[in-house]
């Protein structure tokens, strides 16, 4: 053979492995389309997977796919209407303060038990325990006794209203009407566990035991805890206990806590995520105007404010408080700062709920908000402490941050510092109360008013400004015993009146849902709680 073509078939050989070596591999978007596997931008680490411990939004969203309760969320969720979950059906008494639900017999769990009333009894018992000190616990107040039982007023569970007629018949009789109840069973509180392994793993009342490790978890839901490797992934995988499987497309979902959103965006673009938590600031304008199919920007019931220290001082001052509130302009933060529709806050609870339309108290004010840093004895910030704002990482939290320092620092004279923590941590001393000023937003839980003003009755487990107001915890109690719409709403506008004025804290913005989604994802719809039930999700190949 010839030196010449010797060489042509080297150079065809080496342009032939080249090739090879080049040819696209498959994204993990692209398997997952083809194998029913969803990629999801989960945004932190959960603390937990308990259902009656959680508070974040992270941990919820993988407990949506591991535990069922009583009702369910139709695959529309802009309908408000509970679907049937464990309970095929429900009856409601003449007076509306008794619900019999009737169980599903072939309701199991994921080790195969079946589902029973008795489950449920437990699992509201644990969540009313005070030992347990479930920060949710007042979600189930609306119960007869319940608030009575969790206050340590009353020892003998059987005196609330949780009866069980029979396996597969669960009672439930309430203090009073309440129009939204069956829509508030779809929230985690209302969650069964599996009575056999929470004991095997410690007492009914005992938090942080290891029930939720994969190798231990029983839930009732779609999905099953495959894996749960800290701060890389939470894997779930298709139930085929569950009394619905049938229905359930995915066969498995990732969640994975990318706290950075830069980040999780350049995973999306690397088509390593079908859905992101959130969209960077500085890619929405983008997005817009380059891919408008693959952004998501919802209403959504989501209130964002900063907390007070308020017996702190000089945060235990309401003149400063009201100062700090009035130097900030909202609608440059909404309009130049956030950019993607957020709306300026001056109440806690946000629009689109219903006929509720509470009062503005106050605006931006920068002459009033310096007259009364002079009557607090601070003119123009002079001799003003040192105070720390405190936030967890995220890009979002540090431009407003930033923003807001700046407004105080130019409109009173003040300097604030900014503290930026991991998830955890910001968790942990926001309860704690362990901060000056803290960052926080509320998610409503279900499409009513109470279910952001609950979050402020004094002793709260989501309360964590710490603030007491006796005449507010009146006005809330009045309102969860009024039938009487129209009064009801009149008493939460009181309550919310009488929160503004003392400002522990400080509305800022309502934010919309944000996320980017691929074609491939179906059955991903709007949701102004911005819940997406994973058993009408599936992938189609683009």
């Amino acid at each position: 053979m010839s030196t010449l073509k010797l060489m042509n078939r080297f150079s065809l050989l080496s342009i032939l492995l080249l090739l090879a070596g080049c040819a696209k591999r498959e994204t993990p978007v692209e398997i997952g389309n083809r194998e029913q596997i969803l990629h999801l931008g989960n945004l932190s680490e959960p603390k937990d997977l308990d259902p009656h411990i959680i508070t974040g939004l992270s941990a919820y969203n993988v407990i949506a796919a591991l535990h069922e309760g009583l009702v369910a969320e139709a695959p529309n969720t802009s309908s408000l209407r509970p679907a049937p979950g464990v309970a095929e059906s429900w009856s409601v008494s003449k007076d509306r303060t008794v619900y019999t639900f009737t169980l599903r017999p072939d309701a199991k769990w994921s080790n195969g038990d079946p589902v029973t009333a008795n489950d449920f009894i437990f699992s509201y018992k644990r969540m009313l325990s005070p030992a347990l000190g479930s920060p949710y616990a007042y979600m189930l107040y609306i119960l007869k006794n319940g608030r009575v039982y969790n206050h340590g007023e009353l020892v003998d569970f059987s005196s609330v209203g949780v009866k069980a007629i029979n396996v597969h018949t669960l009672e439930l009789t309430l203090e009073t009407p309440i129009p939204s109840f069956l829509s508030r069973l779809n929230h985690w509180s209302w969650f069964p566990v599996h009575p056999a392994t929470i004991l095997k793993h410690g007492l009914i009342d005992e938090m942080g035991t290891p029930w939720t490790r994969p190798e231990n978890h029983v839930g009732n839901g779609a999905f099953t805890l495959e894996s749960w490797r800290q701060n890389q992934a939470i894997v779930v995988e298709k139930n085929p206990q569950y009394w619905d499987a049938d229905k359930v497309k995915l066969n498995e979902i990732h969640f994975y806590p990318i706290g950075d959103h830069m980040i999780e965006e350049r995973s999306f673009r690397a088509g390593q995520l079908h859905v992101t938590g959130t969209v960077p600031v500085e890619r929405v304008q983008y997005y817009k105007t380059r891919n408008p199919g693959l952004l998501h920007l919802d209403p959504y019931l989501r209130s964002y404010y900063y907390l007070l220290n308020i017996n702190k001082p000089p945060l235990n001052d309401l003149r400063i408080r009201k100062a700090l509130a009035m130097a900030i302009d909202r609608e440059v933060l909404a309009d130049f700062v956030t950019k993607s529709g957020e709306e300026p806050a001056y109440t806690f609870t946000p629009p689109h709920i219903g006929t509720y339309a509470p009062e503005k108290r106050f605006s931006t004010n920068i002459e009033t908000a310096r007259q009364l840093m002079v009557d607090a004895g601070f003119p123009n910030g002079e001799d003003f402490p040192k105070l720390t704002l405190l936030f967890h990482t995220s890009d979002l939290h540090t431009r407003i941050a930033e923003v807001i320092q700046q407004m105080w620092k130019d409109n009173l004279g003040i300097r604030i510092e900014l503290e930026n923590v991991e998830w955890k941590v910001y968790q942990a001393r926001r309860e704690n109360r362990d901060y000056d000023i803290a960052r926080a937003e509320w998610v409503a839980d279900y499409i009513d008013p109470s279910s952001f003003l609950d979050v402020w009755l004094t002793g709260g487990g989501n309360n964590h400004a710490g603030w007491s107001s006796p005449a507010y915890d009146q006005l809330i109690h009045e309102a969860s015993l009024t039938a009487d719409e129209t009064k009801r709403m009149e008493l939460f506008k009181q309550a919310e009146t009488t929160l503004i004025d003392d400002q522990p804290i400080i509305p800022l913005l309502f934010l919309p849902s944000k996320s980017l989604v691929q074609p491939s994802v179906k059955g991903w719809n709007p949701s102004i709680l911005d819940h997406h039930p994973y058993k009408y999700i599936y992938l189609e190949a683009q």
